[in-house]
């Protein structure tokens, strides 16, 4: 059995620490609220350490699951941080998506203490988390990465390796960029037909079956043309990775006109008071155009 410290119970975190626990590994969660982290134990056998250093002391594998840059700077190396809890020969799984370039830095930072360092964010959303069915995009050291992706696989439908530090991250902004641009072309879609006249339910069920099919298509359709948004990932994180984005294609010289126009977009979603409505609902944009 490995001991593991699992920080951060968000609406990913809490379900994936849970199927650790069920595995049978021995989970000492941390959460800012401590409440949520009662409200884990009560659910799932395991512990609660009130920093992020007592949950990663004694730890073989230290997760972490949070918000953003900051955060994840703040749980590995504030003055209670991971960092300086953990032992050598052990290793830190973040499934956080940040900057590729913060990821290096821990990284390296981790380096130095003989701690090795896997960037593992997810896709997937809460559904993917609860049932185990996450996408996991990992960068990394390959022998770090070998250890880890046994424990990774406790809530994945896909885990790979695709570099070196940085490199699942990369990939994430990948997705990230990929999802922007369906989710606008669907709610385009979806909005062009309403106001033609269609039958949303019966086109739906004529081009999903060619080219235009998506999972988007799919999972969304029905959910977007009743104007429920409370079906997964937020606006305003959507809009974080999105900078993320935008920040590393300014780096590397990618253009990336759709993406930087469908943030735009999802601003003005947020004015519309939507920040915690899900991705699809960039329809509502449309919508309000009336």
């Amino acid at each position: 059995m490995k001991k593991i410290g699992f920080l951060g119970l968000g609406v990913m975190g809490y379900p994936m620490a849970g199927h650790l626990a069920t595995r049978g590994y021995d989970v000492v969660v941390y959460n800012r609220t401590k409440a949520k982290a009662q409200s884990w134990i009560e659910e799932y056998q395991g512990s609660i350490a009130d920093t992020p250093k007592d949950a990663a002391s004694g730890a073989d594998v230290v997760i972490a699951c949070v918000g953003n840059d900051e955060d994840l700077q703040e749980v590995c190396l504030g003055e209670f941080g991971a960092f300086s809890g953990m032992s050598k020969n052990t290793f830190f799984i973040d499934h956080t998506t940040v900057s590729s370039k913060v990821t290096r830095e821990l990284h390296a930072l981790a380096a130095k203490s003989e701690i090795g360092f896997i960037d593992a964010p997810v896709s997937g959303g809460q559904a993917g988390a609860v049932n185990g069915q996450l996408g996991i995009m990992c960068g990394g050291d390959l022998d770090k990465y070998n250890l880890a992706e046994p424990i990774m696989n406790t809530y994945a439908k896909v885990c790979k390796r695709l570099g070196d530090s940085g490199a699942g991250q990369l990939t994430k902004m990948v997705n990230q960029i990929c999802i922007a641009g369906l989710v606008q072309g669907l709610s385009e879609g979806l909005n062009f037909a309403e106001r033609a006249g269609l039958d949303v339910n019966e086109v739906v069920e004529v081009i999903s079956q060619g080219a235009a099919g998506s999972w988007q298509m799919s999972n969304r359709y029905k959910t977007m043309k009743e104007g429920e948004f409370n079906h997964g990932f937020a606006v305003d994180l959507m809009r974080k990775d999105l900078g993320i984005c935008l920040g590393a294609a300014n780096e590397n010289g990618a253009n990336l006109p759709v993406t930087a126009l469908v943030d735009q977009f999802y601003k003005e979603v947020q004015a519309l008071g939507g920040g915690r409505w899900d991705t699809s609902s960039l329809i509502a944009r449309l919508r309000s155009f009336n």
